[in-house]
């Protein structure tokens, strides 16, 4: 019998098996391949609506809303690599694009002479709000529908456990 390792999380017990193979088991590849395979075709199915509807990259619609959910619209860049879960060069790429398409603006930072600040602009902000409602209502249909309130708020928890 394999001993299991109890790892107490709020409100219930979990256990763990010792790493006995290097192999997942059926399960564990289900759950963890079924993970994957969703996220994917989700966010390939989220990213090309937004492109047709309003010609916006879901990557570029993510930079915008973390943008636009700073109090003074603006964002270090380091920071907002990370809120997006994109590289330094990769979120300085995507940063170039919408500035080019005059969404977002650079701007120094004071007490950092190598540090920048990626600010919405105006139209940045409209972009936004108009897309914002065709991704939620996506988001809605393609994944929320799927689950009923309890399901949901039991999924929230899975997420957050694992962010910690």
């Amino acid at each position: 019998m394999v001993a299991c390792n109890p790892i107490r999380y709020p409100f219930q017990a979990v256990a763990t098996l010792p790493n006995t193979t290097d192999r997942l088991t059926e399960p564990e590849r289900a759950a963890w391949g079924g993970y994957l395979r969703s996220h994917a075709a989700i966010v390939r199915q989220l990213d090309a609506t937004l492109v047709e509807a309003h010609g916006l990259p879901l990557s570029s619609f993510e930079v915008l809303a973390r943008l636009a959910q700073q109090g003074e619209g603006k964002q270090r860049m380091s920071d907002l690599a990370q809120s997006v879960w994109l590289s330094r060069s990769g979120v300085t790429r995507l940063v170039d694009r919408l500035e080019r398409d005059g969404l977002v603006e650079r701007q120094a930072c004071d007490s950092d002479a190598r540090g920048a600040f990626a600010v919405i602009t105006d139209a940045g902000r409209a972009r936004l709000e108009t897309a914002r409602r065709t991704h939620v209502s996506d988001v809605r249909e393609r994944f929320l529908s799927r689950f009923d309130a309890d399901e949901q708020a039991q999924l929230a928890a899975f997420w957050d456990r694992l962010d910690s």
